[in-house]
């Protein structure tokens, strides 16, 4: 993330619970890729599960732009 959306939001997410959880979900997608990437080799299910988290991430990642973006708008 840039600096300037993880400024905005360590300011938002103290009053917004849905931004809150979808930081704490993208924190955890990418502690479970991590944890696939330090391994050298994966099973196919493994490959595949890890295909699937890296999704979920993206898509947790589009919400927070989302709302990021939503405050911005309302800020001009």
């Amino acid at each position: 993330m840039e600096e300037r959306d993880e400024k905005l939001i360590s300011q938002l997410i103290k009053g917004n619970k849905i931004l809150k959880e979808c930081v704490e979900q993208h924190k955890e997608y990418e502690n479970q890729l991590e944890q696939y990437n330090k391994r050298i080799h994966l099973t196919t299910e493994e490959s595949m599960k890890r295909k699937k988290i890296q999704k979920l991430k993206l898509s947790v990642r589009d919400q927070i732009e989302r709302i990021l973006g939503e405050h911005r708008r309302a800020q001009k």
